[in-house]
């Protein structure tokens, strides 16, 4: 047997166990040399109370013939400067006893919710990835730890991927399983029925359900994988899985501990249900998209893929013979396997794709890198800070707070100034880098230093605003953004993309976990301090530049819009743009120093350059609106036309508004005659041309019976969609969520399978075209008292 001093590698999975002699941390770690199984045996649980609390809680527990395996006085304060003391428990569950007995008293009990394996690894500044020191032992195919040590590592070693889906029946009984590894040679798919030949998929036929669980499960042992991605892999396939496992009372084993699969579900079913699955980590493609911050007007694997990269499934709602996609899928697998069997891989071969364009398992690794949060685990960001900040804040002498030791208080925006509306030529956009992450850098804002600072004298610390002051010496906070700084610089120069996304994402997380009541550092003087802050600057900034003889027609958050009056040229903006970037860092730069003796972190750079750009007012008034323009971008490349909260980026408006809104702009910009175009869209329209382009998409945001008082369209769609599945005895699809399609017609909103009335073309008129002619007709030189209705009505000439 082969042995090891040594390994450093990836953290896959995590798993806590209770045992007589304590609680048992299972490691499940992806090094270069295989998968190493890590225990950590004897750990205990721990919460923390007042010192001044032990007594009363020590009677408590007595009485109840409860006893601490440890009470231990601790060198640790809580923010209130009271000492504290651990209570330490072999097992979570008499953790929990020691604290419900508390609950009449009312103490405060402090980092309970905190679970043993977060705090081991944490407290180690463990995050991602582990160096393994100890006698590792060959087992199987992987290696094996007991009790090791542990410190933080850096991971490079090679992952193996699969990208699973299924297919299925309507009644939910398995067809197939396609299996993609990134090498054409090696996909498959474990297919129930009769062998046929097939040169173009390579497929493992199995005479039944069974059969093909027990193929699936030989396969997972053959192969071996680290990383399952899949699309909905969580709460569709693998609970499908585990489900028809159960069914046929199978043991399937898919993970490396040749534990049975396991799903469990949440009580709100709209969650992602939870995996036991030790030694991999299953990556779903949604939430990855979701927490790398990228946005689609839907998640379904064909839209996602097709805007991507123009490709999508092979079976699709234009090329089926049935409305329900179930009984498609059914009649191929009785009539045509070979085409299902395709259609099965190429669903694999489409996600694998999705993640490697959207670089989305590098992003999830880094992530987990940066912060020590679990490779699956969904957003959490308040779990990410957590993590950062309180091995920090213990270190310091300081036990973190409770949600809701402090009560919650509104804390203000971001700085959005009134617009002035326009057209306009030369307009070029000023952007502070990472505004909110300078701020706290600058002005040392931050939780410990809060507390350290309003003990220090005024004339030492570093006012905030609303009775914030903050320590320049003893905080993290910055400490911690500094470093992430220094990294997205590095990573940047590098070209590490999803390195740097990651940086950017957790930097700008920092700000919303302060300003969150469902953090336990939450408090309105910390978050006021930033964006008050903010909102100083951007103000100043905009009289700094108007001073300068600009005028400043826009500012949100970071952003400040200049128009350059009398500007005639690309080269010029570009000059006056980089002057302004210079003068305005040099302002910051002396008046931090000056008034507060601080060096000055804040950085603006001039970000972008309109040609032409377009300003709305509020509809159905003069006023700018906020949050919404269209502009002609340019830069020695070319040009583009970027539209923000105007139609053509809004999910909830049709093709027919945003190709409308998108070619009126092109028009305008180029200075053509936007007349006919109008009028012709309109004809168009009323004579049945573009009915393709009047579908609504709107998402069910909750199960369709809990919409009782306000009934939106897309919820009466819905309802109509499904009475009508129910009467032909197909398969409900929007009883709990769903994205619905639907049109407006001469009865109300009516779903595309069941269209039965006519289209109302006025209202696609009124509430689809109008609103975008009329904002920018206004602006336009087309003589008096022309306006939509003009142009549209039958009154107006062809010209």
């Amino acid at each position: 047997m082969k042995t090891l001093i040594q390994l450093e590698g990836l953290i896959l999975s995590r798993q806590q166990q209770d045992s007589a002699a304590g609680i048992n941390l299972t490691l499940w770690v992806a090094t270069e040399q295989g998968a190493c199984r890590i225990v950590v045996t004897g750990l205990r649980a721990v919460f923390l109370i007042k010192q001044d609390d032990l007594k009363a809680a020590m009677a408590v527990w007595e009485h109840q013939q409860l006893f601490a395996h440890e009470v231990r006085p601790l060198s640790l304060t809580t923010f209130n400067q009271q000492d504290v003391v651990a209570i330490y428990s072999l097992s979570t569950n008499y953790s929990r006893l020691l604290q419900c007995a508390l609950l009449d008293l009312e103490l405060a009990i402090f980092e309970a919710d905190i679970k043993v394996s977060d705090r081991y690894l944490m407290e180690r500044f463990i995050y991602g990835s582990v160096k393994i020191e100890g006698k590792i032992t060959q087992q199987g195919k992987g290696w094996f730890v007991q009790n090791p040590k542990l410190t933080a590592g850096k991971s490079n070693c090679s992952l193996k991927t699969v990208s699973l889906d299924i297919e299925c029946s309507p009644e939910q009984s398995l067809y197939s399983v396609g299996l993609t590894v990134g090498d054409e040679s090696q996909n498959r798919v474990i297919m129930v029925g009769q062998p046929q030949a097939c040169d173009s998929v390579n497929i493992t036929w199995v005479k039944d359900e069974v059969a093909l669980l027990i193929a699936l499960q030989r396969w997972f042992e053959t192969f071996d994988p680290d990383i399952v991605i899949g699309w909905a892999v969580v709460n569709f396939d693998m609970r499908l899985l585990a489900e028809r496992a159960k069914l046929h009372r199978l043991t399937l084993c898919l993970g490396r501990d040749k534990r049975p699969l396991q799903w469990f579900s949440h009580r709100d079913t709209t969650e992602q249900g939870t995996l036991l699955l030790n030694g991999r980590v299953v990556l779903d493609g949604i939430e990855q998209l979701k927490n790398s911050s990228r946005h689609f007007d839907s998640y379904s694997l064909e839209f996602v893929s097709q805007n991507l990269f123009s490709q999508g499934k092979l079976i699709t709602a234009e090329n089926s013979q049935f409305v329900d996609k179930g009984l498609e899928i059914k009649h191929q697998f009785e009539n045509s396997p070979l085409t299902l069997a395709a259609y099965n891989l190429q669903d694999c071969l489409l996600v694998e794709r999705v993640f490697n364009h959207a670089q989305l398992i590098e992003y999830a690794i880094k992530r987990a890198e940066l912060t020590g949060l679990a490779l699956d685990r969904r957003g959490a960001s308040v779990a990410a800070f957590t993590n950062l900040y309180l091995p920090l804040l213990h270190r310091s002498g300081y036990v973190a707070p409770n949600i809701g030791d402090i009560e919650a208080q509104h804390s203000p925006g971001g700085f959005v100034m009134d617009s002035t509306p326009g057209l306009y030529d030369w307009v070029i956009v000023l952007d502070f880098k990472s505004l909110y992450p300078s701020i706290i850098r600058t002005f040392k804002i931050d939780p410990m230093g809060l507390i350290e600072g309003l003990k220090e004298d005024e004339s030492q610390s570093i006012a905030g605003f609303r009775g914030a002051r903050f320590s320049r010496e003893k905080h993290h906070l910055p400490l911690i953004l500094d470093k992430l700084t220094a990294a997205r610089e590095l990573a940047k120069k590098a070209n590490n993309q999803p390195f740097s996304h990651a940086i950017k994402i957790i930097m700008n997380s920092m700000y919303g976990v302060l300003g969150s009541a469902g953090c336990r550092f939450h408090d309105t003087r910390l978050a006021s301090s930033i964006t008050l802050r903010g909102h100083q600057i951007m103000i100043e900034t905009g009289k700094f530049i108007e001073n300068l003889g600009f005028e400043v027609i826009y500012g949100d958050t970071d952003s400040t819009f200049v128009w350059l009056e009398g500007c005639d040229s690309l080269q010029s903006a570009n000059q006056k743009g980089k002057m302004l970037e210079a003068k305005i860092n040099t302002f910051w730069t002396d008046k931090i120093a000056t008034e507060f003796d601080l060096p000055s972190l804040l950085e603006i750079e001039y970000e972008t350059c309109f040609s032409q750009f377009f300003m709305p007012t509020l509809r159905g008034s003069d006023s700018g609106s906020k949050k919404r323009y269209a502009g002609l971008k340019s830069d020695e490349k070319g040009s583009e036309i970027i539209f923000k909260g105007l139609e053509s980026v809004r999910s909830d408006w049709t093709a027919l508004a945003r190709e409308f809104q998108e070619t009126l702009f092109e028009k305008v910009f180029s200075q053509q005659s936007v007349t006919q175009f109008i009028i012709d869209t309109a004809s168009q329209l009323k004579a049945g041309q573009l009915d393709d382009k009047l579908i609504y998409h709107k998402r069910l945001r909750r199960p369709l019976d809990a919409y009782v008082k306000n009934v939106p369209p897309q919820v009466r769609a819905a309802r109509l969609a499904d009475s009508q599945n129910r009467k032909l005895g197909r398969p409900l699809r929007y009883q709990r969520r769903g994205r619905v399609a639907y049109f407006i017609t001469s009865n109300g909103p009516e779903p595309v399978e069941y269209l039965q009335s006519n289209i109302d073309y006025q209202h696609y008129i009124d509430k689809q075209l109008k609103p975008i002619a009329d904002a920018i007709l206004p602006f336009l030189d087309l003589g008096l008292n022309i306006d939509f209705e003009t142009l549209v009505s039958e009154q107006m000439p062809l010209f």
